[in-house]
């Protein structure tokens, strides 16, 4: 099984208020579909962000791969 770090949008406000939760998802499960284990928020209308590092890194040791948003995210922190 193929495991990916990527986000899970929560928020459905049409007015451009966007929220997202990072999430590990099995490879071929949709955005919203099932996940695995949530690991933290993003929120791209106030830039603020916050991601569990202990379980971020227990999951990349075991071989999930990070989306390029998360990646990027990962940085910032």
């Amino acid at each position: 099984m193929a495991v990916h770090v990527r986000l899970r949008r929560i928020g459905k406000n049409p007015k451009g208020r966007p929220h997202f939760r990072i999430t590990v998802f099995d490879q071929r499960t949709g955005r919203d579909g099932r996940l695995i284990e949530e690991i933290g928020f993003y929120c791209p209308v106030t830039g603020e962000s916050k991601i569990k590092r202990e379980r971020l890194e227990y999951w990349v040791k075991n071989g999930a791969q990070l989306s390029a948003t998360v990646k990027s995210l990962t940085k910032k922190i």
